[in-house]
């Protein structure tokens, strides 16, 4: 059997990868073969294909980590899936590909009520989101601030921190983009193209924001230092500004402040269970339609590097996600 796929020989840019036939693994004892219906794109897919990520891939690879599809094939040990079940896929890497073979661990079934283009990249997404604000202890009623809320992560942060009860306001430095993150259901937008301090101040009664969340890093955490409340947090997840920040402890002990570092990967190994169960809420919350994720772009599979090139031009908003010939 073979499959199409999106094959990377040589790190470098997106217009690397080809399109091409090859052929598909053989099925292990706990193995399913799915046929991939959709497929999401990522920054870290962009950084494996330049070579520039911290886990490198051997060459010649497929990319993508995440999509959906249906079982077409089952080994003979699985007991969790049958030959046509709706599912969540989870790969290190090989997701760009009309077929792919996993353990069924990492395969998750898909509630009704969700397509294929939603599913396929929404996982990662939400486990990082619910995570941060578990760690945030974000309670109801609190003012949540999201920078790069038009992000994935920060999308659904956005989408979790009011299914939490929390007034949620959201920063972008495109009013185009915060349009979105508004239909999507920020309470409020901010363009911190010119700063937020003092609009996230008069938001908030001149308090601050309770949780502030920040995949950014230097100048914005700097600033978000200055519009926090009494006994407020601000979770770090990432530092996409470009340097990582340095807490001025004097505005920590001036507020009753704390600083909060995660990571989605740390937890699953450390936590696996509270990982699971996590997941498990996640794909509750979506079956019953509390959780709806938003993709801004969808592409055919063969224009996978457009769909990249769209991701570092900053034009996707949460999510692109590509598609396969049959889907």
């Amino acid at each position: 059997m073979k499959t199409h796929a999106m094959l990377l020989r040589e790190n470098g840019p997106p217009t690397n990868l080809e399109l091409t036939e090859m052929p598909v693994q053989t099925l292990g004892e706990r193995d399913v073969l799915i046929e991939m219906k959709a497929a999401g794109v990522s920054y870290v897919d962009m950084l494996q294909i330049a070579g520039q990520y911290q886990v490198k891939p051997h060459l010649p690879f497929v990319p993508g980590q995440e999509g959906s599809g249906i079982v077409a094939e089952i080994g003979p040990s699985v007991r969790k899936f049958a030959v046509g079940d709706r599912v969540i896929t989870s790969h290190s890497t090989g997701a760009w590909a009309e077929r792919a073979v996993l353990d069924e661990r990492r395969v998750t079934a898909l509630p009704d009520g969700i397509d294929f283009v939603a599913a396929a990249g929404f996982r990662s997404n939400y486990a990082t989101a619910l995570l941060a604000l578990q760690r945030a202890r974000l309670q109801a009623g609190e003012v949540l601030l999201v920078h790069s809320a038009a992000g994935g992560v920060g999308m659904a942060t956005v989408h979790i921190g009011k299914l939490m009860g929390a007034t949620v306001i959201g920063t972008s430095s495109s009013d185009e983009k915060l349009a979105v993150v508004k239909a999507q259901g920020a309470d409020h937008v901010v363009n911190y193209s010119d700063g937020f301090r003092d609009e996230v101040k008069s938001l908030t009664g001149g308090k601050g924001a309770d949780v502030i969340f920040d995949p950014v890093g230097g100048d914005v955490f700097d600033e978000s230092m200055r519009c926090i409340n009494y006994l407020g947090r601000i979770v770090v997840i990432g530092f996409t500004g470009g340097r990582p920040a340095l807490a001025k402890t004097n505005h920590l002990l001036i507020k009753d402040a704390s600083v909060i570092g995660m990571t989605v990967g740390s937890f699953s190994a450390h936590e696996p269970e509270a990982a699971a169960r996590n997941a498990e809420q996640i794909l509750t919350w979506v079956g019953e339609g509390k959780l709806t994720p938003y993709v801004s772009h969808t592409l055919p599979l063969a224009r996978a590097a457009e769909a990249l090139e769209l991701l570092r031009q900053r034009k996707v908003v949460s999510k692109a996600v590509l598609t396969m010939s049959d889907a």
